[in-house]
């Protein structure tokens, strides 16, 4: 579990901690006096004001509380360790129906985690459940994480971006393999924004609601999980491209006779639908009307592209074909 938490940041009264996670402001007090789970900070007037990394303590002291936990033992853990108990199974209810398979995200800034892991925000997800292995306070602190789990999602909340930020992602991309990143920012230039939607991420500008977040969120997800995995995909969450428009169309171009024109239809196919997901995700990218619909497409074309380039992978063993990027 990697987690960094600041000094510095916004300061909530504990009417607004209350409102965010849900739990009563009497709790709240119980919870700081009678067990040290908070050292808020205290003004002149002797107001308690609470840190961001406060809220998120309450929103873990609650899940874990629901699940059967005594508030007196685990108060005084830290961050890290509570969110690792509560990515562990306690006592769970059986289901009536098997969930889906759960999305591991790594989530860069702690009012984000926050969003995410409230019980209003998950419900938004319906039957996908989003698991926060890593939370990590900034970029710096994520480019020198070494993640609990392999996340296949990472999730980054920043005030203002720029080229240096932009290299910074992919270059943790690169590292540790995440098959989707969505961007949530304030700040930043077109050209950059641009930049960063060409280069695969999602992007969307604040303010963006839970709901819309939650969007976000399913157009990376595959459709139908079982489905997936029945064509040798594993996980959840839809992978980036993995053949370039260049290599398409090199396959395209190959002539064979055992299997006629199936690499030239499946190679066209994969090219058809990676430009249907990348205008699916612009749009979805652009605006928040009509956002459902367009997570759906996005989800939907992208799904179908990941199948094919798996389908594309068995005839080119078959045939003898060269996938690799720049070959003959």
């Amino acid at each position: 579990m990697t987690l960094h938490i600041s000094s510095t940041g916004p300061l909530y009264r504990i009417g607004a901690v209350s409102k965010t996670t849900g739990v009563p402001v009497s709790t709240l007090r119980i919870w700081e006096t009678r067990y040290g789970a908070f050292s808020p900070v205290k003004t002149e007037g002797k107001q308690r004001l609470f840190e961001e990394h406060d809220v998120s303590k309450a929103l873990l002291l609650k899940q874990l509380s629901h699940k059967g936990h005594a508030i007196s033992t685990i108060a005084n853990l830290d961050l890290a360790q509570l969110r690792h108990m509560s990515n562990l199974p306690h006592n769970a209810p059986q289901r009536l129906t098997a969930p889906g398979q759960p999305v591991f995200m790594a989530v860069v800034g702690l009012s984000m985690a926050n969003r995410i892991e409230s019980k209003k925000f998950a419900m938004g997800l319906k039957q996908n459940q989003i698991q926060v292995t890593d939370v990590l306070e900034d970029l710096t602190a994520a480019s020198q994480a070494e993640f609990a789990e392999q996340p296949q999602v990472l999730l980054i909340k920043i005030n203002t971006l720029q080229t240096p930020v932009h290299a910074t992602i992919q270059a943790l991309i690169q590292q540790h393999a995440f098959a989707q990143t969505i961007v949530i920012y304030n700040f930043a230039t077109e050209a950059v924004v641009q930049a960063m939607k060409f280069s695969g991420l999602i992007v969307r500008r604040e303010p963006i609601s839970d709901s819309e977040l939650a969007e976000l969120l399913q157009s990376v997800l595959f459709v139908d999980q079982a489905r997936a995995q029945e064509f040798g995909t594993t996980g959840a969450v839809i992978p980036s491209r993995k053949y370039s428009d260049q290599t398409l169309t090199r396959v395209a171009g190959i002539s064979t006779n055992v299997l006629c024109e199936c690499p030239k239809h499946v190679a066209e196919l994969i090219s058809q639908l990676a430009s249907f997901e990348e205008y699916s995700q612009e749009c979805l990218n652009r605006n928040a009307k009509d956002a459902h619909l367009h997570a759906y497409l996005r989800s939907i074309s992208g799904s179908a592209r990941s199948l094919f380039e798996n389908a594309l992978e068995k005839i080119a063993q078959h045939e003898g074909i060269d996938l690799r990027e720049g070959a003959a």
